[in-house]
C-alpha cells in the first residue's frame, strides 16, 4: 500500500502544472484582395493560385529543369539549412531528455593489504561494490516541458527556413538562366547586325571609291559598325560572368553551361491567378518560418517563470557492497537508499525578475517581426503583381517600337540607294532599330523575371 502511495505521489508530481502562456495566433489584418490586381484575377481567386503550383509546372524549358534538380541535390546554402535542421532536431532530444530520470551503475573492487610491522599484525582486505544510481528533477512547474516546446518550436522554424531557401533557390537559378539566355539573344542581334553593318560599310566604300558617294558617308558607316562592334565583347564578358553565377547556384566550379530553349521559346503560363490573400499565410515559408520563432519565445516565457518555484529532484541508489566477493550477491550485502530536495530561490539580485522581463520583451519582438514579415509578404505580391502586367504592356509596345524602327531602317537604305537622302538618316534609323531589338530582348527578359518575382512572392517554388 505504501508502494502505490509513493507511486501516486510521484505521478502526481511528475504531471504538475505548466506555468507561462499557451500560444495563440496574433491577429492580423488581411486584405481582401491584392493590390495591382486586375478585374479578371478578382473572380479568379477562388481557384487558386499560382503558388500552389510546383516548379516544373512553372518553367517548361527542360535544361532550366535539370539545372533546378541540379541546385536542389547540390547547392551549398541549401545543404547548409538542411544541417541546421538536422542540428535543431538533435536539440531537441538533448531538451526532451530533462524531462526524465537519469539512471547510472557502477562497480568498484580495491584490495588493501598491509605488511606486519611492530604494532600490527599484517593483514589484508578486499571490497567489492556494484550499484545503481537515479536522479530525477520532477518537471511540477512544466519548465523542462516548455523548453521542449521551444525546442520543437525552433526545428520547425529551421525546416520552414530550409524551405524558404528552396524557394529562393528555384527562383534565384530561373531568373539567373534567363538572364543568361537574354545576354545570348543580345548577342545574336549584335552579331547579325555588325553583320549587317560590316556588308554596308563595304558597299558604301565601293560607292566612295567610285565617286557616287563622299567620305562622310563611310565615316558614318563606320560608326555604325564601331557601334555593333563594341556591345560583342561587352555582352561576351557578362555572359561568362552569368554562367560562373550559375554555376556556383549548381554548387558547381565556375565552367560552361548548357543552353536550352531560347529566349524568345520561353513559354509563360495562361493565367496567373495570386489566390486568396488569406491562403498566403499558410503558403509563404518565411512567414511560417516566423510563426515557428514567435511560438518558440512565447514557451521561453513558462521557462522563465517556472524558475520563482521550487525545484523538486529526487535521488536514490541502491547495490551490493561486501569485503568478500563471493558474497557480494547473498547475505547481508545489499543496501539502498532514496532522497528528495527541494530548492526555493530567496534573493538572486533581480536576475529572475530580468529573465522573465527578457523572454516576454523577445516574444513582443517576434511578435512584431511575424505582423511585419506577414505585410512584407502582401506587399511583395503587390508589387509582382503590377510589375508582370506592366512589363507584359512594355514588351508589347517594345514589340510595336521595333517593329516600326525595322521598317524605317529599311525605307532609309531605300531612299539612300535612290539618292533620295544621305547616309545620315540611315545611320540614324539603323542605330534605332539596334537599340530598339536590344530594348525588346531585355523587355521579354523583365517580363520573364517579373513571372518569377511573382511566383515567389505567392510563396511557389518550395513545394516538392
Amino acid at each position: 500500500m505504501n508502494h502505490r502511495l509513493v507511486l501516486l505521489s510521484i505521478s502526481l508530481l511528475a504531471s504538475g502544472c505548466t506555468v507561462g502562456p499557451n500560444y495563440k495566433r496574433p491577429i492580423v489584418a488581411v486584405p481582401g484582395s491584392y493590390r495591382g490586381m486586375i478585374p479578371e484575377q478578382t473572380t479568379q481567386t477562388q481557384i487558386g493560385s499560382l503558388g500552389d503550383q510546383k516548379w516544373w509546372e512553372i518553367f517548361q524549358d527542360e535544361q532550366l529543369r535539370a539545372f533546378i534538380r541540379t541546385a536542389l541535390q547540390q547547392n551549398y546554402d541549401l545543404r547548409i539549412a538542411a544541417s541546421r535542421v538536422i542540428e535543431a532536431q538533435a536539440q531537441v532530444g538533448i531538451t526532451r531528455a530533462d524531462q526524465f530520470p537519469s539512471l547510472s551503475g557502477g562497480a568498484g573492487i580495491a584490495d588493501l593489504r598491509s605488511a606486519q610491522s611492530k604494532f600490527l599484525p599484517a593483514f589484508e582486505t578486499s571490497t567489492g561494490q556494484v550499484n545503481l544510481s537515479a536522479a530525477w528533477e520532477l518537471d511540477f512547474w512544466g519548465k523542462f516541458r516548455r523548453a521542449t516546446e521551444a525546442a520543437r518550436a525552433d526545428l520547425l522554424a529551421s525546416e520552414w527556413a530550409r524551405e524558404e531557401v528552396v524557394s529562393t533557390l528555384v527562383a534565384n537559378v530561373s531568373a539567373a538562366y534567363f538572364q543568361l539566355r537574354a545576354l545570348d539573344l543580345e548577342l545574336e542581334i549584335s552579331k547579325r547586325t555588325l553583320d549587317s553593318r560590316q556588308e554596308s560599310l563595304r558597299l558604301t566604300r565601293v560607292l566612295a571609291n567610285g565617286g557616287a558617294t563622299s567620305l562622310l558617308d563611310v565615316r558614318q558607316a563606320e560608326q555604325l559598325v564601331f557601334t555593333a562592334s563594341a556591345e560583342v565583347p561587352a555582352l561576351e564578358q557578362q555572359i561568362e560572368q552569368h554562367e560562373n553565377l550559375l554555376s556556383i547556384l549548381l554548387g558547381q566550379n565556375p565552367g560552361e553551361i548548357a543552353r536550352g530553349q531560347a529566349l524568345t521559346e520561353q513559354r509563360q503560363p495562361p493565367e496567373v491567378p495570386p489566390g486568396l490573400p488569406s491562403s498566403l499565410l499558410e503558403r509563404r515559408p518565411d512567414i511560417r518560418e516566423a510563426e515557428a520563432q514567435l511560438i518558440a519565445a512565447n514557451a521561453e516565457i513558462g521557462v522563465a517563470r517556472a524558475a520563482y518555484f521550487p525545484q523538486i529532484s529526487l535521488s536514490g541508489s541502491g547495490g551490493f557492497q561486501s569485503s568478500a566477493l563471493t558474497n557480494l550477491f547473498s547475505g547481508p550485502a545489499g543496501a539502498w537508499s532514496f532522497g528528495a530536495s527541494l530548492a526555493q530561490p530567496i534573493f538572486t539580485g533581480g536576475r529572475l525578475r530580468s529573465q522573465v522581463r527578457l523572454t516576454e520583451a523577445q516574444q513582443q519582438t517576434a511578435a512584431l517581426f511575424y505582423r511585419q514579415s506577414i505585410q512584407e509578404a502582401f506587399r511583395g505580391v503587390s508589387d509582382a503583381l503590377v510589375a508582370y502586367r506592366k512589363t507584359r504592356e512594355f514588351r508589347v509596345q517594345q514589340e510595336s517600337l521595333f517593329q516600326s524602327a525595322q521598317d524605317a531602317a529599311r525605307l532609309s537604305h531605300m531612299r539612300y540607294t535612290g539618292g533620295a537622302t544621305g547616309y545620315l538618316e540611315v545611320l540614324t534609323n539603323e542605330t534605332n532599330a539596334f537599340s530598339a531589338e536590344l530594348g525588346l530582348a531585355q523587355a521579354r527578359l523583365n517580363e520573364l523575371l517579373a513571372l518569377v518575382q511573382l511566383y515567389e512572392a505567392l510563396g511557389g517554388g518550395w513545394q516538392q
